[in-house]
């Protein structure tokens, strides 16, 4: 495994540090940075090692990627996955936005994942398919959810396919839902 990689990273010419990064696991890292869409808008970046036992380069993370994490988890646990979105609604229900500057900065892994301890456990089965642990894919929800529910008080993208996946719609729905804001903005 290669050492810990650096999460600073170039764009519109500008080099972005981050307000924190969290070290998820052994292959995964997660970091934060100031966004631009509003007042203490949030930006997601993470880095998960690749098969070789290389760092990937630094992404941002898209509702499709976790959809389809979720859908693959769905072929093989059904039921724990269904308990799963039940979870993530119920999140989704209790986010509150971000409010002030302090509050940004207080973004902990800790904090983040201090009342999911339980959770991590119960779905930890999951973990076994797919792309993802659950333990990011709790981190990278609640961090989401943070970033809709700042940017814009009418935020829907992740609920409306969480919704999708809870009603059972078909592939090309879930899939058109979660691809819908990444043309037009962050939601």
């Amino acid at each position: 495994m290669s050492k810990i990689p650096e999460m600073t990273y170039t764009g519109k010419g500008v080099d972005h540090m981050p307000i924190k990064a969290f070290q998820v696991n052994e292959s995964t890292i997660i970091a934060i940075y100031r966004g631009s869409l509003s007042e203490f808008d949030i930006l997601i970046k993470y880095r998960q090692t690749l098969k070789n036992g290389r760092w990937s380069r630094i992404r941002t993370p898209k509702h499709i990627h976790w959809t389809v994490d979720i859908l693959m988890k769905m072929q093989s646990y059904k039921e724990l996955t269904e308990n799963f979105v039940d979870f993530f609604i119920s999140l989704w229900e209790n986010t509150i936005p971000i409010k002030s500057e302090e509050e940004r900065q207080q973004l902990s892994l800790e904090k983040l994942l201090d009342i999911s301890r339980e959770e991590i456990e119960k779905f930890k089965e999951l973990s076994k398919k797919g792309e993802y642990s659950i333990k990011f894919l709790i981190l990278l929800a609640k961090l989401l959810m943070l970033q809709e529910k700042t940017n814009r008080p009418d935020a829907y993208m992740f609920k409306k396919v969480l919704d999708g996946l809870k009603r059972g719609d078909d592939l090309f729905s879930l899939l058109s839902t979660a691809t819908f804001g990444s043309a037009k903005g962050r939601r």
